[in-house]
């Protein structure tokens, strides 16, 4: 690893570190929000995770079609709102498997720095 990869990598800990009890926090504010029959949480949150991802995916599509992709404030306030509901269905998928939002983004960066450091950060598969 590079001293360059190496700092980076550092900071994105210590800002994880810094912000781990915000992302806990929402994580643990935004399950009051959570209405849904229990028994298929796995199921539910996983669809509407799907769906929020694809009313983004939409919204990009036209601001492309429409717009030659070229993001007015009004289409960045949209898909920001988009993206929220999108983050509080990956807080609820975790929160029901029992994993607090933290521990999904440090292993995420953990997995990316991986990736980096084998020069596979490009490509595709789970595995790289």
């Amino acid at each position: 690893m590079s001293n360059e990869d190496a700092e980076a990598l550092a900071i994105a800990r210590r800002l994880i570190a810094e912000k781990k009890d915000s992302a806990d926090g929402y994580q643990q504010s935004a399950s009051k929000f959570a209405i849904y029959p229990q028994d298929k949480g796995l199921e539910y949150l996983s669809l509407g995770l799907a769906s929020e991802a694809g009313e983004v995916a939409g919204k990009v599509k036209k601001i492309i079609r429409d717009k030659n992709g070229i993001l007015s404030d009004e289409d960045k306030q949209a898909l920001a709102a988009e993206l929220g509901d999108v983050l509080w269905y990956v807080a609820m998928l975790a929160q029901d498997m029992g994993v607090k939002l933290s521990y999904v983004f440090n292993k995420n960066i953990d997995k990316l720095q991986v990736r980096m450091d084998n020069n596979t950060i490009g490509g595709s598969g789970d595995n790289r």
